[in-house]
């Protein structure tokens, strides 16, 4: 698992040293130049005082007595203690001075050949086993000194070196300090993450029943989607177990009294002595168990159907006449056995094609037209209907039944309502309700023109999940 503090750490530190060895190298190449510069003036500010020196106006005898001692020492250097008298360098800095073709003076390690005698100012030279930086200044014909030529050279890898040790010197502090700033970052950065590891705490720490919201003050302005996120979530949390504990409540309430009647008739069918009262009992035994059956199956349907489930089904293309008509068929014969007729009105010369989930209208038509059987008389007639507008489908079911008051239509929709005798679990309307709700369309409860009532539903053709 990646922690975010060394993530931010080693993304601040690379993109400081990619900054730093830009720099660096700049600074490098920058003082590279400069010292180079300096040790050229050098060469030229040599090369003028020895000019100057072997241009003053002396007598021939004073002038020879000059170079006399001026070689005398050149030589000892050579042959001195540096540590105590001169520098490990100072041999690595040789001149010559020329009259014409005669050599007057030169520094111990002077060749005796010409360092240069072409041109005067700077150039290089390849003397020995050295490369050589030169320096040469012809002066103008002056009395007792006509033709007179300095060269003043300087060893390239003495030069190189110092070079080099002066420059890497200016980098040494950003070297050095690197690792110093690592720690102060990593110091930095756990203190400006320190009130999201308290977010971190304090949900480890909390109990899992506790579904109220995190309270968590001061807070840092990044931090309150988090937490508002969070808060969010916790409230959905609580809302789903509420619902879950609700209709756990409901479904045990329902089913305490049907499997109540089931034993009943269990108990009667084994207690029975009389063939006729124990065949009795079965009977009712099995219409309980369907009933209980049917139950059991509504509350799954109401269960898939909950709203915070996923609803991303997926969704197929279908014949909504097709549907309709197969599904009214299953019910064909409980219409038969109540004595209750069916009727199917629709344009058979049209297309009904519905993109829904599968087994959608077929549940509709069994909930609908299944109360509609439940609160019908004898000898009516349920009529379901389809019509279709602006892109839109209409399913109408109406029967001849007591109907339900205006008053009460927004109740039955609510699960577990049951209304009038005959009633069954109050599950029906409220899956349908939900089924509707999932396909963007609407549900109306109205009076049929029979007295009964008329459900009717109105569903987008093309009800895909985008719409819904």
């Amino acid at each position: 698992m990646t922690s975010i503090r060394r993530r931010t750490l080693g993304l601040v530190l690379l993109v400081f040293a990619v900054s730093m060895l830009v720099i660096g190298l700049t600074s490098y190449r920058d003082a590279t130049h400069e010292v180079e510069e300096l040790f050229d003036a050098r060469l030229a500010q040599n090369a003028r005082l020895i000019q100057g020196l072997m241009q003053a106006p002396l007598a021939r005898e004073q002038r020879a007595g000059l170079l006399d001692s001026l070689d005398r020492a050149l030589a000892q250097a050579d042959n001195a203690d540096m540590s105590v008298a001169g520098h490990r360098y100072e041999s690595k800095l040789v001149f010559q001075v020329w009259q014409r073709d005669r050599l007057l003076l030169r520094s111990a390690r002077a060749p005796r050949s010409p360092l240069e005698a072409s041109r005067d100012g700077y150039g290089s030279a390849e003397i020995g086993d050295f490369a050589w930086r030169i320096f040469a200044l012809t002066a103008a014909d002056a009395p007792g000194s006509p033709g007179l030529r300095v060269v003043v050279a300087e060893r390239e890898d003495v030069r190189g070196e110092l070079v080099t040790l002066i420059a890497l010197r200016t980098l040494l502090p950003d070297l050095i300090g690197l690792p110093v700033l690592a720690l102060l970052l990593w110091w930095a950065i756990g203190w400006g993450l320190r009130p999201l590891s308290r977010m971190a705490q304090q949900i480890r720490e909390r109990d899992p029943h506790n579904l109220k919201p995190l309270m968590l003050a001061p807070l840092p302005r990044e931090l309150a989607p988090i937490t508002g996120a969070l808060n969010r979530l916790l409230e959905q949390i609580r809302g789903l177990r509420t619902r879950e504990k609700r209709f756990i409540a409901d479904a045990a309430h329902e089913l305490r009294t049907p499997l109540a009647v089931l034993g009943l008739h269990a108990q009667n069918a084994r207690d029975a002595t009389d063939p006729g009262d124990r065949q009795e009992s079965l009977d009712q035994l099995q219409a309980g168990v369907e009933r209980a059956t049917r139950l059991v199956s509504q509350l799954l349907m109401l269960a898939r159907l909950d709203p915070d489930q996923d609803a991303d089904h997926p969704r197929r293309r279908v014949d909504l006449l097709g549907e309709t008509r197969e599904a009214l068929a299953k019910l064909t014969p409980l219409a038969g056995e109540a004595g209750i007729e069916l009727a199917l009105e629709a344009d058979e010369a049209r297309d009904w094609p519905l993109t829904t989930e599968p087994g959608c209208v077929d549940t509709l038509i069994q909930n609908l037209v299944g109360n509609a059987l439940q609160h019908a008389p004898s000898g009516t007639t349920v009529r379901v209907s389809l019509g279709a507008e602006a892109g839109r489908y209409r399913l109408t079911v109406d029967d001849q039944g007591p109907g339900i008051p205006a008053a009460e239509r927004r109740q039955v929709i609510e699960r577990f309502h049951r209304a009038g005798p005959g009633a069954g679990a109050g599950l029906g309307l409220s899956i349908v309700d939900r089924l509707v709700e999932r396909h963007a369309g609407e549900l109306t409860l109205e009076e049929a023109p029979g007295g009964g009532l008329r459900v009717r539903i109105t569903l987008p053709e093309d009800a895909s999940p985008a719409l819904c």
